[in-house]
Parts: C-alpha cells; structure tokens; sequence
C-alpha cells in the first residue's frame, strides 16, 4: 500500500518532485566537483614535492650555507692564456658546489643510524659553467696625416687599434652525484631510465653518467655518446625522464666521480632521509636535529609551505573558498527542498485530513511524507552524481596548467640536486603541472548520503506539518 501511495503522488506532482530534486541535485554536483578538484589539487603538489624529494623520502638533511667574508667572493672566475696568435679558441669549465654547505659523508651513516630512520643516501649538487669561444686580436692602424692629434694640436696620425673582441658562449647546467649504490633513494628515484641504462653497484667510480631527457635532446645525446667536464670524459649510458612534472637536475654522475670534479672528496650537499614509519616523521626530524647540530632538517610539510604560484592559489581556494561556497549552496539546497517540501504538504490539506478520517494515523502520515522526500532526494543524488562526474570529467579532459614555485625554506633545504631549489636563498623553481579531477568512492558515497540527509530534513519538516492536520480541516477546505 505504501509503495503504490509513493508511486502514485509522486506521477501526479512530477513538477514540484523535480524542482526538488534539482535543487539538491546543484548542491551535490558542487560538492563533489569540489572534492574531485581538491583531490586534484593534492595529487599536483604531491608531484610537485615528489620531484624534488625523490620517491620515497621522507625529509633531507642540508646545512645552511655560511655567509661569505668581506673582501671574497664566491662567483665563479675564469682565466684564459694570453697567446700571440690572430685568432685563439679559449674553453673552460668552472664546477662549483650547490643548494648548500658541504656536509662531511660520514654523516650519512649518522643520520642512518638515528631511531626511526629506516635509510640515509648522501648526494651532491654541482653546477658547471662553461665559457666557450675565441679571443681576435686587433690590428694597429695609423689615422693618417692633417688631422688634429690631440689637445695640443700637433698633427700627425697617432696608432690606433681596430678590429679585434672576444665572442664566447656561456652555457650553465646542473650536476647531481649518486649514490649508486642505492638509487631507490635520492635524486634518481623519481627517474625512469627511457633509453640505455642505469647504473651499476659497481660503478661508484666509473666515468660514466645518466642525462635527462630534455638536455639529451639540447645536446643531441644517446647512449654511447661523449662529453666532457673540466676534461675528463664521461659516457652517456642512459636517458632519463622524470615520472612527474619537470626535472631539475642535467647530468647524473656517479658519487666519486662527482666529488672529484667539484673538489670535494667525502662531501656531500644532501641527505635523503626515508623513515620506519610516515605518521613518526615529525619526530625523527626533532631526533636527527638534536643529535646532529648544525644541520637542518626538512620534511615534506616544510616544503609544500614555500610553494607559491597559480598550483598554491588555486589549492587555497579549492579548499578554502570553495569548500565554504560548496556548503552554503548545499545548506541552500535543503533549506529550499525543505520549504517546497512543507509548501506541498500545505495544499494537500484535504488529502491528509481525509485520510485521517479513514483510520490513518499520524506517524503513517509523517512516513509517507518521508518516503516521498527521501525518494525525491534520491532522485536530486543521482542527477547530482551524474553533473559533478560530468564537471570533473571535463576539467580532467582539459587539464588546465598550473604552475608552482618553489622558493627558499630559509636556507636549509636542498631541494634535490642540481636544480637551485629552495636551498639557495634567492633560487625557485617552477614546475608545471596539469591538473586533473578525480573522483573517489569516498565521495560518491558522500554524495549519495547527502541526497539521504536531504530527502529526511524535507521530509521531517514536511511530515511535522502534516502530522498536526486534523479531520475537521480537511471539512473546512471543501468549497
């Protein structure tokens, strides 16, 4: 009886049955495109942080680089050979320590042993800067005579030097030494070797290196191919793409052959830190930083706070803004679903009371009343479900870009080797990323509880009014 009565007011009032359940239907699309876009969002910065940490690390140990002295300089300087020759091709490298102060490597092993660190890979960051090009001496050549010489107006043609200049081209990239040893930890984590191979455990002193794929394709290198640093010859053994977003660092060499380059044997710049447990980070951080002075420790959480740029703002307001806005147009929603709901109960007074007057009694009044509204919000939860799939599908398939900056943590952090991360002061990186929107069962199932939720407030307020009806006014409504 029940389920004929719901089928049949429900076919006779079709238009206020679907005002209400559209209004709840808006409400939930909202939320759920909210919550995919939110997830998204999340998903973005996790590879943004990713990128940098490499998979797996938990937090990095650096030390701040100390302040140079008065009178020094730590810019990079060149020296070329004066030569008598017309025309002399100069070439040189200057390779220079980066994103840090170098940390002696027995520190590795420290960190390792700390409680509640489950690995600890040391890495070193260099940057190279090559001048390449060629000095051409000029010729002297007499001005000739019946001009002015000088002040003093004394004729004659004083020498004078044309021609000749220098033209160089200067080209800066990024070194990152390995541990090869352990590369499921560290700068080549976040790798995937695309073309040759990677390294070996037993090529810790080999003259040979990892390229990405992007300055492979500058250089126009492949595997077997040759290039040289401050002299020495390296082999190209393999080409590597990075699993997210954008990589910072250029060359990948083994950890020795890294330290020679930039003299700084048994250094290294960064420490990635893996611990036993995720949940434990923060208390690692503060064990390490006690047993360990003069060190700074920097976790994920510390990082994703210098993130700025499009990626930050349009997370804040994913899940500031946007969250809120989501709320108030839900609230909306029940609150109209509710009135509608209580406005139809209203002019269904002659109804109600004459079923009163059959023997129905109140609370069979009040579960019709919700039966109706809860059907009616199960009806707004699946054209609700069905918009915010749709909207999520559609920023998914047009996958706007975001950009994140990643500034200083104020001078700890070595951010990965290679790439002027958030360890230098003034350095950023920019990373682009392409946002997408997916959507959990959690939040499916999220959806259909509020359309419950919705079709039960409609329904108690709507129920409430039609439980106080009486026989005697369904009397007073015949005409």
């Amino acid at each position: 009886m029940f389920g004929i009565y719901l089928k049949r007011e429900l076919s006779r009032r079709k238009k206020a049955a679907l005002v209400i359940a559209m209004g709840l239907a808006l409400g939930i699309a909202l939320v759920i495109t909210v919550n995919s876009v939110s997830a998204g969002m999340t998903q973005a910065q996790d590879k943004v942080l990713k990128s940098l940490y490499g998979l797996g690390t938990d937090m990095t140990v650096t030390k701040a680089r100390s302040a140079p002295k008065a009178g020094s300089s730590q810019g990079p300087r060149f020296q070329f050979d004066a030569k008598s020759d017309s025309k002399t091709s100069q070439s040189s490298d200057r390779v220079m320590t980066q994103g840090g102060q170098a940390l002696k490597s027995s520190l590795v092993q420290r960190v390792a042993a700390q409680k509640g660190v489950a690995s600890a890979v040391g890495a070193l960051s260099l940057n190279v800067t090559k001048v390449d090009g060629s000095f051409t001496q000029g010729k002297a050549q007499s001005s000739g005579g019946g001009q002015q010489g000088g002040p003093g107006g004394s004729g004659g043609g004083q020498p004078q030097v044309q021609g000749g200049g220098a033209n160089f081209d200067v080209n800066s990239y990024s070194v990152a030494g390995v541990d090869v040893t352990d590369q499921a930890l560290g700068p080549l984590a976040t790798m995937k070797i695309t073309s040759g191979k990677t390294f070996t455990s037993a090529q810790t002193d080999a003259k040979v290196a990892v390229v990405s794929t992007s300055y492979a394709k500058e250089k126009k290198y492949k595997a077997g191919s040759t290039f040289k640093i401050s002299g020495t010859e390296y082999t190209v053994i393999g080409i590597a793409t990075p699993d997210s977003s954008e990589s910072t660092t250029d060359v990948y060499l083994p950890l020795k052959q890294a330290q020679s380059l930039g003299d700084a044997k048994n250094k290294v710049t960064t420490i990635y830190v893996k611990a036993t447990d995720s949940k434990q980070i923060a208390t690692v951080k503060k064990t390490i930083q006690s047993n360990i002075s003069g060190t700074t420790v920097t976790t994920s959480s510390d990082l994703a706070s210098t993130v700025s740029g499009s990626l930050s703002t349009a997370s804040n307001l994913a899940t500031s803004v946007g969250k809120w806005l989501s709320i108030a147009v839900l609230a909306a929603a029940f609150l109209v679903a509710a009135l509608l709901t209580s406005s139809a109960v209203s002019r269904r007074v002659r109804e109600f009371g004459t079923l009163k007057a059959l023997g129905w009694p109140s609370r069979r009044v009040t579960r019709q009343v919700v039966g109706e509204s809860v059907v009616n919000g199960l009806i707004g939860g699946g054209l609700g479900i069905a918009l915010g799939l749709a909207a999520a599908y559609a920023v998914t398939a047009i996958s706007p870009k975001l950009t994140a900056q990643l500034g200083s943590t104020g001078g700890g952090m070595g951010g990965g080797p290679g790439g002027g991360g958030p360890g230098q002061q003034t350095a950023k990186n920019t990373v682009e990323i392409a946002l997408s929107a997916p959507v959990s069962v959690t939040t499916i199932a999220l959806a259909v509880g509020l359309a419950v939720a919705g079709g039960l407030i409609a329904g108690a307020m709507g129920g409430w009014r039609a439980s106080r009806m009486r026989p005697a006014d369904a009397l007073r409504s015949v005409s």
